[in-house]
């Protein structure tokens, strides 16, 4: 009988509050989009960090003609010099660190260049001498590269030592970046939420002032009079908390999943099942706040 009465209430309190229950999923909707896209920027720098720390590699650039470091004071690397440095590569103190390397030439190094920049007039600009033969090298573990950069730095022949993972870190600082203003702004959106939440259950309690008046009288408890009101909150961001789940899903299988994977294969995306793992702590955060707010609303304000 009880439930009855309560699912009735529910019902009749939402068809009074179209328009207001209507702006409550929107804003929860949009919020927690926002919380969301925040969740998923971390899930794919996660997912990059695992794919590319493995590949990244230590370059040791040599020295060419033009170069000003100090170890390049005597010109352009000598065959002596680069000899010297292939023992060291494969010295026990060095070759505990490194899986393997390979020695990349000026003549492979203008191929490649000219693979990766073929759209771009610059390539006619550069010649095989310009650019400095290196020494590539894959790590055990990328965060042994200081030892290396120790190592070779200070080498005669060596201009300058990079790690590839440095231009990630800032790619990731970028994107770290972009999930703290996502997360700023669902957390301006979420005061929004709570803000309108509460004023629905307001003007949903006043509308119903005469019925929860004679609940009151027949001896009604807080509970029974207090739950319609929270459950339609609850409903309300709920389904808004259901829709973000439904959009970063489909971001991630048609954005991330066909679009973006064909234009960047060497990438490791994230996949919509992924983005699935979201959805619960959505779905948690969205009821739990329309909860609290109506909670606190019809203790506070209605003295329900």
């Amino acid at each position: 009988m009880r439930l009855a009465f309560v699912l009735g209430e529910i019902g009749s309190g939402l068809r009074r509050n179209v328009s207001m229950v209507v702006s409550v999923i929107l804003v929860t909707f949009v919020s927690l989009t926002f919380v969301g896209a925040a969740g998923m920027l971390q899930l794919q720098i996660n997912q990059m960090k695992g794919y590319w720390y493995d590949k990244v590699q230590v370059a040791i650039f040599l020295c060419s003609d033009g170069s000003t470091a100090a170890g390049c004071a005597t010109g352009p690397v000598t065959p002596e010099q680069q000899d010297n440095l292939l023992t060291l590569l494969e010295s026990p103190a060095v070759a505990q660190y490194v899986n393997d390397f390979q020695f990349e030439s000026k003549e492979e190094a203008y191929k490649h260049f000219k693979e990766q920049f073929s759209n771009s007039p610059i390539v006619d600009s550069v010649t095989p001498d310009q650019l400095p033969s290196s020494f590539r090298i894959n790590m055990k573990d990328p965060e042994k590269y200081q030892i290396i950069s120790e190592t070779f730095s200070s080498q005669p022949g060596v201009e300058t030592v990079i790690d590839q993972r440095q231009l990630l870190e800032r790619l990731f600082s970028a994107m770290n970046a972009a999930s703290l203003v996502a997360v700023s702004i669902a957390g301006v959106m979420i005061i929004c939420a709570i803000l309108l939440i509460a004023t629905t259950i307001r003007l949903s309690a006043f509308s119903r002032r005469r019925e929860t008046g004679i609940m009151r009288l027949v001896g009604a408890s807080k509970i029974v009079i207090q739950l319609p009101f929270i459950l339609e909150g609850v409903i309300a961001a709920v389904i808004g908390a259901a829709l973000a789940s439904g959009t970063l899903w489909a971001v991630a299988h048609f954005f991330l999943g066909e679009y973006l994977s064909k234009q960047y294969p060497d990438t490791a995306f994230i996949s919509p099942g992924q983005t699935l793992i979201l959805a619960p702590a959505l779905l948690i955060l969205g009821g739990s706040l329309a909860g609290i707010s109506s909670l606190l609303t019809l203790r506070r304000y209605l003295k329900v």
